[in-house]
């Protein structure tokens, strides 16, 4: 949509887009007079933002001084305190013994966390709920410090039971100005980074958020903050908040607090780098309606809640139609999803006058989305918006792992939704061989071809085999499922990957991904894909007597789960390896990702070599 654009190198980010000169060139080609940073790569780079005011170039952020005070952890906790905005109580200095350890852990308040002062991955780390646990995972962790990190020192710390991840928006100018525009939900994470925000959250009151907003702007002032820019808190579970850090640019989920506002946060960022004096004050922020914000990916959420997907885009179709609903994105039909970039593919908006109506509109717009080529994560976020716990507002940072302990696994169909797909795919699957029959066979005379209006069926839905009757009369079709008969119609419009199907008054969109001539057919059902064979009865006889193939043995071999660059290779033909030990590491679109051994062996060979890349399904390493 750009007026013009500008190559600043290859896809590699090191030699693109944080790649100083090569913008700094950029910049001078066109003639530019102020650069927007967007939300990553050198949108917090200090050194940047010098280099433009060294050309005369406005940087469309804060100044400098406040990139560096709030990029600095220790530097941000020290300037939090100092403005008064609440912090995680706890204690930096060694503690000596057992007994020092209780004394400051009851002047704290449990529960607190007893960890390393050199410590890191876990290790080193105890939560103490009373005194007796506090001596208990002093001995413990400072041992385990000792052995890991020759450095027993430890500190303690308030531990923040069940947190919500709750973070302001604020606005300041160069004039002293500053507002708080109120606050987003961003408590359902993964690997610590944010998949679904809302805004307001369900959790806070008027007081409470009151207070976060007044803190944030505290903070701003503190650093003569010019932007747009969030403070990010940890909320307990009895509306206690304490800083966690503060960006100092604009965040990916920022449209949401533009939605329940109205105000632009990106032209208010552009007014304020050129000078202008904010237009509201903080009585003129409203709170209309509710925003929620699904961040769609291109990952397989069935490994480890998403592991990066790349490929083409064969078909891409967004449901930015849909009233309420939009659709921030940077791509398009055709387009390729790389292993070089963050795996998002859009930001999906949607809003209401209410929070059950946004979330009902997101729930349709995910619905209607139409993404083909890579694998998505929309059937995990299509899950989480109608979890009942969500819907009550009953999050926290560990929502998945909490919902689900053993992994996502898609949608649990209930009874009557498992009736609903098999009538679906039976329907869709008489549809396209009445359609077939219309051409196979023409000739220059017209032949009236008797046509079946009953088809006897069986389908198989993973380990379920269902006997199905079907009748057809033009578009609408009556079908036995189990003994419950079901009225399905539709326009049956099969060139279409959007398939809006009637059973029995529930109306529903559906997504027909893939069928051959097998019988086999996948098919997109409440945001999960899932893979059915249909085949008339007598097909199905027959196809009882065909060979299967041998699932091949995958327990000695490692493959790649994702595509990506490895980053290093730590064993070699010969070595003895235990289960789940790293083997390798993979780096893939920002993200690094240990490999490790599915079962003790020797290692027979290694198929890779740090800095190659690999693809999804590589082999990797054989193990004897």
């Amino acid at each position: 949509m750009a007026d013009e654009a500008v190559c600043v190198g290859p896809a590699p980010t090191s030699k693109s887009y944080l790649n100083m000169d090569a913008i700094m060139e950029a910049i001078k080609k066109t003639g530019a007079q102020a650069v927007h940073p967007g939300y990553g790569f050198l949108s917090e780079n200090k050194e940047f933002a010098k280099c433009l005011a060294a050309n005369g170039v406005t940087f469309i952020g804060p100044d400098t001084h406040a990139i560096q005070a709030m990029g600095d952890k220790i530097e941000s906790k020290l300037l939090a305190k100092n403005a008064k905005v609440n912090t995680i109580p706890g204690f930096d200095g060694v503690v000596k013994d057992a007994d020092e350890a209780v004394r400051i852990a009851r002047e704290i308040g449990y529960p607190v966390m007893i960890k390393a002062s050199a410590g890191g991955g876990g290790k080193g780390m105890r939560i103490a709920w009373d005194d007796e646990e506090t001596r208990d995972g002093f001995r413990f962790s400072s041992q385990e410090a000792a052995s890991s990190f020759g450095d027993d020192r430890l500190l303690i710390e308030k531990f923040i039971d069940n947190p919500r991840h709750i973070e302001i928006q604020v606005l300041g100018d160069q004039h002293g100005n500053a507002l708080w525009l109120n606050e987003r939900e961003c408590s359902i994470q993964r690997r610590n980074q944010k998949v679904v925000e809302e805004a307001p959250s369900t959790f806070l009151d008027s007081k409470t958020r009151k207070a976060m907003g007044e803190q944030a702007v505290a903070l701003a002032k503190a650093v003569k903050y010019s932007s747009a820019g969030t403070v990010e808190f940890l909320v307990d579970s009895k509306k206690n908040f304490y800083f966690l850090e503060m960006n100092t640019r604009l965040q990916v989920e920022h449209p949401i607090t533009e939605c329940i506002t109205g105000l632009d946060l990106v032209q208010e960022m552009i007014r304020v780098a050129k000078g202008y004096p904010l237009r509201h004050k903080q009585d003129d922020i409203p709170i209309n309606g509710w925003a929620v914000e699904c961040r769609v990916y291109a990952e397989d959420p069935y490994k480890s809640f998403g592991l990066p997907s790349i490929g083409r885009l064969s078909q891409y179709q967004e449901p930015s139609c849909l009233p309420g609903v939009r659709v921030d994105s940077g791509i398009q039909q055709g387009s390729d999803i790389s292993i070089y970039y963050d795996p998002m593919i859009s930001k999906l908006i949607s809003y209401g006058s209410s929070r059950s109506e946004a979330l009902q509109r997101m729930e349709e717009a995910l619905d209607n989305y139409v993404i083909r080529g890579v694998t998505h994560n929309i059937a995990l976020l299509r899950e989480v918006i109608i979890h009942s716990r969500f819907v009550q507002g009953d999050i926290n940072t560990k929502f998945l792992s909490d919902v689900y302990p053993d992994g996502f696994k898609g949608h649990k169909l209930t009874e009557t939704e498992r009736k609903h797909l098999l009538a679906t795919a039976s329907s869709l699957y008489v549809a396209a061989q009445l359609r077939a029959q219309q051409f196979v066979g023409n000739s220059r005379i017209p032949i009236l071809k008797p046509q079946m209006k009953k088809w006897e069926l069986t389908v198989k839905l993973g380990d379920e085999i269902h006997d199905i009757v079907a009748s057809n009369n033009e578009s609408e079709f009556s079908v036995e499922v189990d003994g419950t008969q079901l009225n399905v119609t539709s326009q049956w419009n099969l060139a279409s990957p959007l398939l809006p199907v009637n059973v029995d008054g529930t109306r529903r969109i559906v997504q027909c991904l893939s069928r051959d001539a097998g019988g086999n057919m996948s098919i997109q059902f409440l945001g999960t894909t899932y893979k059915l064979q249909i085949l008339t009865k007598h097909a199905a006889e027959l196809n009882r007597f065909m060979l299967e193939k041998v699932a091949e043995d995958t327990s000695s071999t490692l493959r790649s789960p994702m595509p990506g660059v490895m980053v290093a290779v730590s064993v070699k033909p010969g070595d003895v390896v235990s289960e789940g030990q790293e083997v390798c590491v993979i780096e893939a679109m920002k993200m690094q990702n240990s490999m490790a051994a599915g079962k003790s062996g020797k290692v027979k060979s290694v198929h890779c070599k740090a800095g190659d890349t690999v693809g999804e399904g590589d082999l990797l390493v054989e193990l004897e």
